[in-house]
């Protein structure tokens, strides 16, 4: 946690000479005081009640008033005459009423002479008589109304320090109390005993002046028609931010950003309420509307935290579940109303106000949060179910999905799901990836602890969560981040590095250290706030190129006339060396499509290109998955020719950490699902894809496979009805069809995680060797992987519809004997079922470079995994 100091506040009393002393106002008027007893009194009732005591208060004590004052005159003449002179009869003089001077000079305010300097009294003159007690005067001046410019100001809300108007403040003579209350017809100060109305200044505007030493606690009574509340008064309280927090703010250095800006629910100096707090530097006013005001921000202006561009307000009495918003104020005197960057949770869309909200999880994933730092994710078993929550079963909230998700996962033996974005989005066919709440889980399934609910169900089940994370862009919408404060801010101020080409949206400016801190917290947000295990993070490739998508004269070059964007590359370095260090076990994977130099190299290794490695953990081989995709796509008799599609990703298998992806990306806008991919007919296909399938978790690098693929769906995905899940009900025809490739992938899954040889050297090229790797006319690959101890994995796939006997394929021969441990084309798979259920011996007949081979006998449309007997 990052320290924070006791908050300093804004308003420290100080010394009379640099207080604000207004002039009175024309009009005066009694303060009517009142003791008040247990039970509340109406205000009409209030206010005459207030007048009757004032009047008999005033004849009761006016032989006192007149006793005190001739003994101050008479005080003061003999000061005058032994020396005292215009020191004595000014602090004489200041017991009386503001403003006012004894004949012998002006009144030095608050014990300082007129240049600010302190006042010298001569201690051998007779002291002077004490001050009449504030409780004996009751005839008090009426504080001056605001002046002119504040109150237009606050009125058009453009007021950067509403509490150094509003509020109590001492000065000389007592403490002036103001308030701005729109649509109140009285206000009134409680404190103690005492009910004290406040002069109606007009527009909202309350004032009065107590001759009190200090400011009392208080609280304001608020009359509006057909009601009277009680409540405190919101500007009567120091900032909640401490200057460590704004100096790590404005340095682009605060780590645990959504602990200090948006809306907290949190006791302060012993009130509870809610602090909201914004970044809006280029605004001229901020103000909070919301449920608790009618959507009306006059009465609450939020005042401004120095050069960091925050502005922030406690407001007492309101906690979680109110909706708000930030009305503010433009540089050309316009108003928008937005929704707070940092809201942690958001009404349901279309609705667009946020919410306020606090956590009260308590999780149970204590022993999984700790076995998962134990073994980097790129030696580890790495399998992926990637899940679009809102259509995996329609309907379904977090908590419902949290009794089904984790126990259909944990069958399939996937080691991790992957989440489409849940942040907050207004668009659902977007799929979460324009993102409008960038701290807020989407309040389509349920609130952000059922939120924590679901992924702590995930972990206690063995199951890893990895969240799409989209820091590339954000879309225009209005009340949400576009020109925020009405200049850009969080988007580029260059409109050719502003707009993103392809989606409408806008990019985010990188170089900006404020915004750089607003991604990176997010990000750290997510792991700690959440625990989730990893990001993955979305749309890199667009951000690392300056003219990504963008034609000749669409785009600047960099500083050294390249087109590298070195504010994304600086920001993606910043992200995942701050991950890392600070959260044990996670992982972030890298959605990137070219050749960038490094992007799973260490940050402060400088590679050829002479950057550091970006620092991810794993990147998308997105190169493997259009090639492999390819190649199967073609009829068997053509694949001789695409030969080299299957082997090329072997070429560049070890320049990064790879996870091979078969995502939403590739099942959806006229795409067609995986099994619809495969040519032939219905049998071929579901062939081909259970070949492809175990082609894909045999081959280095790691697995990820998009929901609804796992049991050959034949349609493609839609948002809108999910995966079409009627395909396995047992009163279907083709039922057994569909789950036969589903029983593949679980078996696929559980050999897979048994197996270190699949996994343990998925990075290191010791870990794997071709056996057969250019048999293009027969459509076989064939390949060893080893694990950390050279246990080896033979891996046979045959792309072609016939059965070949007897096909030889070099061996190790210090393997005695092999097993069969995964055969695609068996019976229950759906297959024709063409098996070696006995071990298989080698022959110390060398073959493919090896000193040994086994025949076997290779079914159609199929891959074989034998491991040693």
């Amino acid at each position: 946690m990052t320290p924070r100091p006791t908050s300093s506040g804004s308003q420290p009393e100080q010394p009379a000479d640099q207080r604000s002393t207004e002039p009175p106002a024309p009009a005066r008027k009694k303060a009517a005081v009142k003791k008040t007893g247990a039970k509340k009194v109406p205000a009409k009732k209030t206010a005459a009640a207030a007048k009757a005591t004032v009047k008999k208060a005033a004849t009761e004590k006016s032989t006192v008033r007149k006793a005190a004052k001739k003994a101050a005159e008479k005080t003061a003449a003999k000061g005058a005459a032994k020396g005292v002179g215009k020191g004595a009869a000014g602090s004489a003089g200041s017991a009386g009423k503001p403003g006012k001077a004894g004949k012998a000079g002006k009144a030095a305010p608050a014990g300082k002479g007129p240049a600010g300097r302190q006042a010298v009294r001569d201690t051998t003159a007779p002291a002077p008589v004490p001050p009449v007690p504030p409780e004996m005067d009751l005839e008090i001046a009426v504080s001056p109304a605001l002046d002119a410019a504040d109150r237009e100001r606050l009125l058009n809300g453009t007021h950067h320090a509403p509490h150094s108007l509003l509020g109590a403040h001492p000065v000389p003579g007592g403490v002036v109390f103001r308030a701005f209350r729109p649509y109140a017809r009285a206000v009134s100060v409680v404190s103690g005993g005492l009910t004290v109305e406040l002069h109606d200044d007009g527009d909202g505007f309350f004032s009065g002046l107590l001759p009190l030493r200090e400011v009392p606690a208080y609280r304001l009574l608020v009359t509006y028609e057909g009601t009277v509340q009680e409540t405190e008064d919101a500007y009567r309280f120091l900032p909640t931010l401490g200057e460590l927090d704004l100096h790590l703010i404005g340095e682009g250095r605060h780590e645990e950003l959504w602990t200090v800006l948006g809306a907290h629910p949190m006791t302060h100096q012993g009130v509870t309420g809610t602090r909201f707090s914004v970044w809006a530097p280029n605004a001229r006013g901020v103000r909070v509307a919301g449920s608790f005001n009618f959507w009306d921000g006059t009465g609450f202006p939020m005042r401004s935290l120095g050069a960091t561009g925050v502005w922030e307000l406690f407001v007492p009495g309101i906690g979680e579940g109110e909706l708000y918003k930030f009305e503010i104020t433009r540089p050309d005197g316009s108003k928008t109303l937005r929704a707070d960057p940092l809201a942690r949770r958001t009404e349901v869309p279309p609705a667009t106000s946020s919410v306020i909200t606090s956590s009260a999880y308590e999780w149970g994933d204590a022993e999984w949060l700790e076995r998962r730092a134990g073994v980097p994710a790129h030696r580890a078993p790495f399998s992926v179910y990637e899940v679009h929550l809102p259509s995996w079963r329609p309907g379904l909230t977090y908590r419902r999905l949290a009794d089904q998700l984790p126990s259909y996962v944990k069958d399939l033996g996937f080691t991790h799901v992957e989440l489409m974005p849940v942040a907050e989005h207004p668009f659902g066919g977007s799929w979460g990836y324009q993102v409008t709440g960038f701290y807020a889980p989407t309040a389509r399934l349920g609130t952000p602890d059922d939120f924590r609910y679901l992924v702590d169900a995930l972990h206690r089940a063995g199951i890893g969560v990895i969240m799409d994370w989209v820091p590339a862009h954000f879309p225009r919408d209005e009340w949400a981040l576009a020109e925020f404060d009405g200049r850009p801010l969080y988007e580029h101020e260059d409109p050719l590095r502003a707009a993103h080409p392809d989606w409408g949206t806008l990019e985010f400016d990188f170089g900006r250290r404020e915004v750089r801190n607003f991604l990176v917290a997010n990000a750290l947000y997510w792991c700690e706030e959440f625990h989730i295990d990893g990001l993955r993070v979305d749309a890199v490739a667009s951000m690392l190129y300056l003219d990504y998508s963008r034609e000749p004269g669409q785009w600047t070059p960099n500083e050294h006339g390249g087109r590298e964007n070195l504010d994304a590359v600086a920001f993606l370095q910043e992200m995942n060396a701050t991950l890392y260090r600070r959260v044990p076990g996670v992982v972030t994977i890298a959605e990137e499509s070219t050749a960038w130099d490094g992007v799973t190299r260490a940050t402060h290794h400088e590679g050829p290109s002479g950057f550091g490695g970006l620092g991810f953990g794993l990147k998308w081989n997105m190169g493997w998955m259009h090639d492999s995709l390819e190649y199967m796509s073609h009829e068997p008799v053509h694949r001789r020719y695409h030969h080299g599609e299957m082997t090329f990703s072997m070429v560049y298998a070890y320049s990064e950490n790879y996870v091979l992806p078969i995502s939403h990306d590739e099942v959806v806008h006229g795409k067609g699902s995986l099994v619809s991919k495969m040519p032939g007919d219905w049998w071929q296909q579901r062939a081909n894809l259970r070949a492809y399938l175990a082609f894909m978790w045999a081959h280095p690098g790691k697995q990820l496979l998009f929901m609804g693929q796992e049991f050959a769906q034949g349609a493609e995905w839609s948002e809108v009805h999910g995966p079409d899940w009627w395909l396995l009900d047992p009163h279907y025809g083709a039922e057994a069809d569909h789950r036969g490739v589903r029983d593949l992938v679980r078996d696929l899954n559980t050999v897979y995680g048994h197996t270190p040889a699949l996994w343990q050297g998925d990075t290191d090229p010791s870990g794997f060797r071709w056996v057969a790797g250019d048999a293009a006319e027969d459509n076989v690959f064939a390949f060893l992987r080893y694990d950390s101890d050279g246990s080896p994995l033979l891996a046979v796939s045959h792309f072609a519809p016939v059965v070949r006997q007897d096909y030889r394929i070099g061996v190790p021969e210090d393997v005695p004997a092999w097993h069969e441990a995964v055969n695609t084309d068996a019976g229950r798979y759906g297959g024709s079922d063409v098996t070696t259920p006995d071990p298989v011996k080698p022959e110390p007949r060398g073959w493919h470079g090896l000193p040994a081979s086994v025949r076997l006998t290779l079914p159609p449309l199929a891959t074989v995994w034998l491991r040693p007997a």
